[in-house]
């Protein structure tokens, strides 16, 4: 168990999950949308309903399973026992130390509006990449304490722009600039289905509150008010900006544009507006790095507790952090810099994004699963039969609707990746039988 002293509050738990949600993303997601035009909207409000009803899972869970660091396995491994849980953590495991790559080449990216040769010199982007990479990792050995502060200004900070934008964009706000209901040429049915499944990777971190559980003070009651609140707060600025973008920038140009809300902050304070909300994105990646190099390292840490992992990942440091599982999910993140440095920086990242997609939507199926067993396991469901299985249902039936929605060859590389831990959780087992 961690110490008093390393132990964090809501404010903290809340940043984590609201740094780990808005990344650098949102702030160019709008003009990808904007093709798609006003109904993305809708698409928004359907994600946020899913997001919310996957994140009250979550909270009750972490209400029952409470005091156990790793989340996601932690909730499968109750309710489907060793495989599952394996299966889960190995694959979000792999998801987050390949994300944590992806952020660092946001960084970079968000940083060559200021240093513009960072587009151009791929040596020196995959240098700057991997110092961010090996600075957070120093930062969370430090101790989920000094990660949390860091977690509570840069949230600060990434929000600010973003709520500027809200405020003061409403002023400036046009209905003729608005978009069509449906600017692309599919139907409306498809449109909706495109932007809901673009919309949905703006969420990925809900569960982020219930990763380090054994770090946060009075966790049963921490956790599930950090959760929900995270999730709320991240839907009201996704939604509101998107609003305030569609009525503050002609469609076309929207459409186009690779950084929409900087254009959005030119519009009303010229150039500085511009380099206000640059810095704003650089923020939100840079918080959102330090966020997912926590969470690192807590699942191998947790899963070798139940044998599920070599014993040395167990091992906590003066500060309370595993920091085995620290060093090598920055080993590994460093290896997926260097094996793409010679790509473009998108190119990078959409390499990435594909890598790491399913391995986070399927924790969220078997924990959605995972609740009507806990809580028959507890003898909670037949009270709240209802409650619980609506719950359960709507969010097994978003997480199946999401994972079809991430496209074919993105369930081909989250399957290889899952199947990829099989040879380690069989001899895990071997390990444990040779034990006995």
């Amino acid at each position: 168990m961690a110490t008093a002293t390393q132990k964090i509050g809501l404010l903290t738990t809340t940043a984590f999950v609201v740094g780990n949600m808005i990344g650098s993303g949102i702030f160019v997601l709008p003009a990808t949308l904007a093709k798609y035009g006003s109904i993305s909207l809708l698409g928004w409000i359907f994600t946020a309903a899913g997001a919310i009803v996957l994140a009250k899972i979550f909270a009750n869970l972490s209400k029952l399973v409470s005091n156990q660091s790793g989340g996601p396995y932690v909730f499968a491994r109750a309710g489907f026992g060793d495989f599952i849980g394996f299966l889960v953590a190995w694959g979000y495991w792999i998801s987050v130390w390949v994300v944590n790559a992806g952020i660092a080449v946001a960084i970079i990216g968000a940083l060559s509006v200021f240093f513009p040769s960072l587009e151009e010199n791929a040596l020196l982007s995959v240098f700057i990449g991997l110092a961010f990479i090996w600075f957070f990792t120093w930062i969370n050995i430090r101790g989920v304490k000094l990660s949390g502060k860091f977690a509570v200004v840069t949230t600060a900070f990434k929000l600010l722009p973003l709520i500027l934008i809200i405020i003061v964009g409403a002023f400036y706000f046009d209905l003729d600039n608005f978009p069509a209901f449906n600017n692309s040429e599919a139907t409306d049915l498809d449109a909706f289905s495109a932007v809901s499944t673009l919309t949905l990777f703006a969420f990925l971190g809900i569960e982020t509150a219930t990763i380090p559980a054994e770090n946060i003070k009075h966790p049963d009651k921490t956790i599930p008010k950090a959760t929900l609140l995270g999730t709320v707060i991240a839907t009201l600025v996704y939604v509101l900006g998107t609003v305030v973008l569609f009525g503050l920038l002609p469609a076309d140009q929207l459409a186009d544009s690779p950084a929409p809300f900087a254009e959005a902050g030119a519009v009303i304070a010229g150039e500085t507006g511009a380099y206000f909300i640059a810095g704003g994105a650089a923020i939100a990646a840079i918080g959102a790095l330090n966020g997912w190099t926590l969470v690192v390292g807590q699942l191998p840490m947790a899963m070798a507790r139940d044998n599920m992992f070599p014993k040395a990942f167990v091992k906590k440091n003066s500060k309370d952090a595993p920091y085995l599982g620290l060093i090598l999910g920055g080993l590994l993140s460093s290896a997926i810099m260097l094996m793409n440095f010679s790509e473009s920086l998108v190119d990078q990242f959409e390499f990435i994004a594909l890598l790491t997609t399913l391995c986070c939507l399927v924790p969220y199926l078997f924990v959605a699963a995972a609740y009507v067993l806990i809580t028959r396991k507890k003898g909670l469901f037949a009270e709240k039969k209802i409650q619980i299985g609506t719950l359960a249902v709507l969010g097994v039936i978003y997480s199946v609707w999401a994972i079809y929605g991430s496209g074919a060859e993105t369930v081909f590389y989250g399957t290889f990746l899952l199947i990829a831990g099989l040879p380690v959780f069989g001899w895990m087992k071997y390990k444990q039988g040779k034990s006995v």
